[in-house]
């Protein structure tokens, strides 16, 4: 007989990391397979009305039109992609700093809060389309009065989500912080942001798809670039396929942004009940 020997560790490492790869693709799969199934019987369905002629070219744009016009203006759609991005961005950027400080000094500050939420309420309520246009007029052409909008259209979840998630911890935490010595800086940064860590990233992830839209409203106000601007202009033209290539894009953008917070979910709250696989302890009937 002989012995029979043992794999080298380098094969069983590489087997691993095989297996690895394999389950997370698995994983990824088990969780994705349903809406990347959607979204293909959503353009079968496309296809087949536009080809169909069930609707005029001009009202709807079959999808090989429509990548058409993407693949031919691939150059002028990434150059205003560009611009609608860095106003969504910045605008993204401050309505989460100045919401998040506001949502702070409301928790701490009863008074404050009856004075500032009436206010942030009745901003919220006011179309930003009917105050775009005086944006335009106090602030000029340029990015500056899209990135307020985009601001103004983000800054309000992220407050509601941040005031929600700054009372959400337990009272008795908070007193025995207090018993130990810790202040409220230390309470903060060690208590109350780590709990209301989840709520928080729930309402950013709310406000990255607003701040989509505040930034592309601001462009239909007053641009000459940006994403805002070619649906104008294509709408303009009656070149539907372009309007639907940069629809796409706007959408694709927002779902960009609302991805990678959800990614940062898995590093900085990987403790919530919401990141845990619960696919081994669900019991299928």
């Amino acid at each position: 007989m002989t012995a029979q020997t043992a794999p080298p560790a380098t094969e069983m490492m590489a087997l691993s990391q095989t297996e690895k790869s394999q389950g997370k693709f698995a994983s990824w799969w088990a969780k994705s397979w349903h809406p990347i199934v959607f979204v293909i019987a959503l353009v079968v369905v496309w296809w087949a009305v536009t080809t169909a002629g069930w609707v005029k070219p001009y009202i709807i744009p079959s999808p090989v039109d429509t990548w058409i016009a993407m693949s031919d203006n691939a150059a002028y759609l990434a150059q205003h992609t560009w611009v609608t991005a860095y106003e969504t961005i910045v605008g993204f950027i401050i309505a989460v700093i100045v919401g998040l400080a506001v949502a702070v000094v409301m928790v701490y500050s009863g008074g404050l809060e009856k004075t500032l939420y009436p206010v942030i309420l009745f901003a919220q309520v006011v179309p930003k389309i009917a105050i775009a246009p005086l944006f335009v007029v106090w602030l000029g052409f340029g990015a500056s009065p899209k990135i307020l909008v985009a601001v103004l259209m983000a800054f309000f979840p992220v407050v509601i989500s941040g005031l929600s998630g700054l009372r959400s911890v337990d009272p008795d935490v908070l007193q025995l912080t207090s018993t130990m010595g810790a202040g409220r800086f230390k309470t903060f940064v060690k208590v109350r942001l780590p709990a209301a860590l989840p709520e928080l990233l729930s309402g950013f992830k709310v406000a990255a798809t607003l701040a989509v839209t505040g930034a592309v409203v601001g462009e239909f106000v007053g641009a000459n670039e940006g994403l805002g601007y070619v649906i104008l202009q294509a709408n303009g033209n009656l070149d539907t396929a372009m309007l639907f290539a940069a629809l796409i894009i706007m959408s694709l953008m927002g779902v960009l942004l609302f991805g990678i917070i959800q990614i940062a979910e898995r590093f900085l709250i990987p403790w919530h009940s919401s990141k845990r696989d619960l696919g081994a302890s669900t019991v299928r009937l």
